[in-house]
C-alpha cells in the first residue's frame, strides 16, 4: 500500500477508514478535531458511506458511537481529555455492557495547556473503566494500532482507548497504509441483554471484565507493542511510555541507548517486562507523558525501595509536556535548551479577530454593566473566553463547557443579582440547554447571552449544532418569549442594544439575549471558496 506523509490525528483517520469502520462521532476540540475532520474530507470515506457529522456533545458521541457497536459496525469517536469528563457517564458503562463492532474511543490530552483548562491524563480514566489502553510512540504506530485495536475490541468485546498527545497530533511522520478492509455487515449482540444494565446483568459483566484483565495483560506482554531493548550499562534502566520512548531516542541518534529501556505503549503494564528491568538495574528513570501514572504503578508493584527517578521526585518536571531536552537532563547529558526569547520581542497575548461579532458584543454588555459592581459575568469554552482580557475585561469565570448559565444561577441565588451568562451557540447545545432549564424551573434572575456566530469557531469553523434553533429551543424550555431578544452586534446598533440589556438586567427572571453575526472567518473562508468554484 502506499506511503502517506500525515498528523498523527490524520494518520488516526486513515486507519479507520482502512480498517473499515461504518461511522466517527466527535465534538470538535484542540487537539482531536482533525481526525473527525480528515474524515469528513476524505473522498473514500465518501465513497465508502462513512457516517461522520459532528455531534452536540462528547456524551452523545461516546453512545451514537456505542450504538453502531451494538449493531456490529466498527466505530471510532474522539475528543479531547476534557471532553472525555462529558462523555465519561457512557464511556465508564461502556466497559461492562463491551463491544459488539469494534470500538475505539480516540482521547487527545493535552500537556501544557495548549489550549485546554486543565492538563489531566486520560490513561486515568482508561485504567478507571479497566479497558486495554494504546498510547503510539509515533505516528505509524499510531496507524497500525488502530487495525490492532479493533482487533483485539472485537476478540474480547470490549471498547478501546487510544490515548494521543498534542504533539504527536499535530506532528508529521511518513505512514505505510495496510490493506482495507470492508466494513462489518449489520449484526447485532448474540446476547440481546449484553446492553441492559439492570443490576442482576451488569454485576455478572462486570466479574466477565474482571476475568478479562488477565486476557488484557496478556495482550500487552505479548503484542509487540511493549519492548524490551537490552543494555550493557545496568546502573540505569529507563521505562518510556508513549511519545516519550521517541524523546528518550532523539537524545542517543544512532548509536543507540547504553541502558536497558521498557518501551511501554499499551496498558495493562507488562508486569513481567517491569520486573525483569527493575530486577536488573540499579535505578529506574521514568518518562512518560502526563501524570506519573506507571511511576506509581512501580512503587506498587516493587515495594523494593529500588531508587525510582521521574515527576514525583523532580527528577522530571511535574508539569507541562515532555521534550527530548527534559529527557537528555533527567539522563545527565548536556543541557540543549535554547537561550531565552530576548526581552525586546514583545509577547503578543492572545485577541478576538478583527471584525468579530464578540467584540460589539462585550462593548455593549461592558456599557451597562458600568452602572453595577463588577464580579458578575460568568463566561465559557470558546473564543469569547477572550473576554476576559482588556479592552473588555468584563468575564469573571470560566471553568468548563456548560458552567456559564449554572454558575451565573448559583451566584444569583447566592444574592449576587443581576448575574449574567456568556456562552457560545455551540456550548449552548453541547451542555447549556440543561442549565437553562433548571434556571426556568427556578424563575432564577439571571440574564443568559448566547453569542450566536453561526459556527464552532474556537476549533476551526465546523458547523453548529444550534444553527436557526435557538429562539424555539429557549421557547421549548421555558423561557417566555418576551423576554427573548435577538440582537445584531454592530456599532450603529449600540444605544438600541444597550436598552434591551439593561430592561433584561432589571428583569427578575430568565431573559435570554442572542447578539447574532456570523464570524468573520467563516465568512471569509466561504468567500474564498466561492472565488475558488468561479475559477472552476
Amino acid at each position: 500500500m502506499q506511503k502517506l506523509v500525515l498528523l498523527g490525528d490524520e494518520a488516526i483517520a486513515q486507519a479507520a477508514i482502512d480498517a473499515g469502520i461504518s461511522g466517527i462521532y466527535a465534538y470538535p476540540g484542540t487537539p482531536s478535531t482533525e481526525i473527525t475532520e480528515y474524515v469528513q474530507h476524505s473522498k473514500e470515506a465518501k465513497e465508502k458511506g462513512i457516517r461522520s457529522s459532528w455531534s452536540a456533545n462528547e456524551k452523545t458521541a461516546m453512545e451514537a458511537a456505542l450504538g453502531m457497536s451494538y449493531a456490529g459496525k466498527r466505530s471510532m469517536v474522539c475528543m479531547k481529555h476534557v471532553g472525555l469528563n462529558v462523555a465519561a457517564d457512557p464511556f465508564v458503562n461502556s466497559a461492562i455492557t463491551g463491544a459488539n463492532g469494534g470500538m475505539i474511543v480516540v482521547a487527545a490530552d493535552d500537556p501544557s495547556m495548549h489550549s485546554s483548562q486543565n492538563e489531566q491524563d486520560s490513561r486515568f480514566f482508561g485504567k478507571f473503566a479497566m479497558i486495554p489502553i494504546l498510547e503510539p510512540a509515533n505516528q505509524q504506530e499510531a496507524y497500525d494500532m488502530v487495525h490492532y485495536g479493533y482487533e483485539i475490541s472485537e476478540k474480547y468485546k470490549i471498547p478501546v482507548m487510544l490515548r494521543i498527545t498534542t504533539r504527536l497530533a499535530h506532528s508529521r511522520a511518513g505512514v505505510s497504509r495496510k490493506e482495507q478492509r470492508p466494513q462489518n455487515e449489520l449484526a447485532l449482540p448474540k446476547n440481546l441483554t449484553q446492553f441492559v444494565l439492570l443490576p442482576a446483568i451488569a454485576r455478572r459483566q462486570y466479574k466477565d471484565l474482571l476475568r478479562n484483565q488477565e486476557n488484557f495483560e496478556m495482550e500487552s506482554e505479548t503484542s509487540g507493542f511493549n519492548h524490551y531493548f537490552d543494555g550493557k550499562n545496568k546502573k540505569l534502566g529507563i521505562i518510556a511510555s508513549g511519545l516519550g520512548y521517541n524523546y528518550l531516542m532523539e537524545n542517543f541518534g544512532d548509536g543507540g541507548c547504553p541502558y536497558p529501556v521498557l518501551k511501554i505503549s499499551q496498558y495493562p503494564v507488562p508486569v513481567k517486562m517491569i520486573n525483569k528491568i527493575c530486577g536488573e538495574c540499579e535505578e529506574i528513570l521514568m518518562l512518560e507523558e502526563g501524570a506519573p501514572i506507571i511511576e506509581e504503578l512501580l512503587k506498587g508493584i516493587l515495594n523494593n525501595n529500588l531508587k525510582i527517578k521521574g515527576r514525583l521526585d523532580g527528577t522530571v518536571p511535574r508539569d507541562g509536556e515532555l521534550n527530548p531536552n527534559i529527557a537528555a537532563v533527567a539522563l545527565g547529558l548536556t543541557d540543549t535548551r535554547g537561550n531565552d526569547v530576548p526581552s525586546l520581542v514583545v509577547p503578543r497575548p492572545p485577541s478576538l479577530c478583527a471584525g468579530c461579532p464578540h467584540i460589539d458584543s462585550y462593548l455593549d454588555l461592558k456599557a451597562v454593566l458600568a452602572e453595577y459592581t463588577p464580579g458578575r459575568v460568568f463566561a465559557d469554552i470558546g473564543c469569547y473566553t477572550l473576554g476576559a482580557l482588556p479592552p473588555y475585561s468584563t468575564v469573571n469565570s470560566t471553568v468548563d463547557m456548560g458552567a456559564s448559565i449554572t454558575m451565573a444561577k448559583g451566584a444569583s441565588e447566592a444574592g449576587l443579582t443581576p448575574a449574567v451568562a456568556v456562552i457560545g451557540d455551540s456550548t449552548f447545545t453541547h451542555s447549556g440547554m440543561t442549565g437553562l432549564l433548571d434556571c426556568v424551573n427556578d424563575r432564577s434572575h439571571v440574564t443568559i447571552f448566547i453569542l450566536d456566530n453561526a459556527t464552532t469557531g474556537m476549533t476551526g469553523g465546523q458547523n453548529s449544532a444550534a444553527l436557526g434553533k435557538i429562539e424555539d429551543i429557549c421557547k421549548g424550555v421555558g423561557v417566555e418569549e418576551e423576554h427573548i431578544h435577538v440582537l445584531n452586534p454592530m456599532k450603529r446598533y449600540h444605544e438600541e442594544n444597550m436598552k434591551i440589556i439593561q430592561q433584561e438586567l432589571a428583569y427578575e427572571g430568565v431573559s435570554v439575549i442572542i447578539p447574532r453575526r456570523e464570524c468573520i472567518q467563516t465568512i471569509g473562508k466561504k468567500n474564498k471558496d466561492k472565488k475558488a468554484e468561479v475559477k472552476k
